[in-house]
């Protein structure tokens, strides 16, 4: 007798295999997205450096609102606004996504509110 067509045992192999491979593969994609948010709140607060510096050009202090009567900035889609706090010559900022538990921070000048990280340069706790 010809019979064609897979047996139960092939089968299950199939089944298995593509299951260790989705179990690898998940956690991969989720790590993935969780850089993703932080790379958007980092992109976000670079940009206020740059709209916080051309305040400061325009009126020789740093603002802490946004919006009218401070600097023009828009945050990314799922991104918090961010608080910024102004000090005697400079500035720090704190923003949030709403898809990760972490928070990202940024600050210029001497404040002693800047967090252990490099001037300028945003850090994600």
């Amino acid at each position: 007798m010809n019979r064609k067509g897979f047996t139960l045992i092939e089968l299950l192999i199939v089944v298995v295999i593509i299951g260790i491979l989705a179990a690898i593969a998940i956690p991969k994609f989720a790590n993935t997205k969780e850089k993703a948010y932080l790379a958007s709140m980092k992109s976000d607060l670079r940009n206020l450096v740059t709209a916080e510096e051309a305040y400061f050009a325009d009126s020789v202090k740093y603002s802490s609102t946004i919006g009218a009567g401070g600097v023009i900035f828009t945050q990314s889609t799922g991104n918090t606004a961010p608080t910024i706090t102004t000090t005697a010559d400079g500035w720090t900022a704190n923003i949030k996504n709403a898809n990760t538990t972490k928070t990202c921070s940024i600050y210029i000048g001497s404040t002693s509110l800047a967090p252990a990280n490099k001037e300028g340069e945003p850090k994600c706790q």
